[in-house]
């Protein structure tokens, strides 16, 4: 709940709501039409070892990370009404499906940008592709981490679960990060025709 709140904070701060005035306004609302029934979907697989797609660092790439925070507080919202998860549930839902997943997509995002040049590959591969991938399978580490510190039973396969829908998840991500930077790079928040398509200097 700190961490959830925390994020929260920090995110209203940045009063991302005036970004909807513009071009994001359809892909904000189309990850509160779509994500939801992505996040119900461990509701009704068998028992078990849940794991899911998560989609926060494509947020995080369409919308910023402060608008991407608020975007999932209603998805979170909206599995908890329509599922029938308890709240316990949905906030560890937000937290490590969501909040940690695109803050680290955040973290990923800014060191790839101080260290590599400015170019599209770098962009659609290295955020859309294996930084979510390190983004989303870091985040399931720290899961199971804080899972078994609280006394939880460590479950046999975990981090190969995870690791394998990290995976799922970041050619989700880099196949629509792609798709957008082709065909409708305002919906990107993160992209910039002035830094990733400048021609080089003589």
């Amino acid at each position: 709940m700190a961490l959830a709140m925390a994020c929260t904070v920090m995110a209203l701060w940045f009063r991302p709501w005036r970004m909807l005035a513009g071009p994001l306004l359809t892909p904000a609302l189309a990850a509160l039409a779509l994500l939801p029934w992505l996040w119900l979907l461990p509701q009704k697989m068998p028992q078990g070892l849940q794991v899911q797609l998560s989609g926060a660092c494509l947020l995080v790439l369409m919308l910023g990370w402060p608008l991407a925070v608020l975007v999932l507080s209603g998805v979170v919202l909206a599995v908890w009404l329509l599922g029938h998860s308890d709240p316990a549930a949905a906030l560890s839902q937000w937290v490590w499906i969501g909040l940690v997943p695109a803050t680290l997509a955040l973290g990923i995002g800014a060191l790839l940008r101080r260290w590599l040049p400015p170019n599209p590959f770098v962009y659609t591969l290295g955020r859309g592709f294996i930084g979510t991938a390190a983004a989303v399978f870091l985040s399931g580490v720290l899961l199971e981490t804080a899972h078994e510190w609280a006394g939880g039973a460590p479950h046999e396969q975990a981090l190969v679960a995870r690791w394998l829908m990290a995976w799922g998840d970041a050619f989700l991500t880099g196949m629509f990060s792609a798709i957008f930077v082709a065909f409708a790079p305002q919906w990107l928040a993160t992209w910039s025709d002035e830094r990733y398509l400048k021609s080089p200097k003589p």
